[in-house]
């Protein structure tokens, strides 16, 4: 038992869990984070296939980084992309 708070704890401390926003619930010896009830965009899509999908942003964040990373905000997540292509949609908190 004490072992998985100090993990989890690591994970909130590092940023894991506030930064998504999700709810991060442990699961025997291991850490999931629960999925949004809502549609989000899907790794691997285009940023023009997003924008048709879900529509404009509320804001657009400029690159930053190497390799690019750009991040778009809906209402109740935020999109990140690598170069065009999403990497990644997690609830904001």
């Amino acid at each position: 038992m004490g072992y998985r708070n100090l993990l989890i704890g690591a994970l909130l401390a590092a940023g894991l869990g506030g930064a998504a926003g999700a709810e991060t619930i442990a699961v025997g010896h291991a850490i999931e984070v629960q999925k949004p009830a809502f549609a989000t965009p899907k790794r691997g899509m285009t940023m023009d296939q997003v924008a048709q999908r879900f529509g404009a942003p509320v804001e657009k964040l400029p690159a930053v980084g190497k390799p690019p990373i750009t991040r778009w905000k809906y209402p109740g997540y935020i999109v990140y992309f690598e170069f065009k292509t999403v990497i990644d949609s997690v609830v904001a908190g």
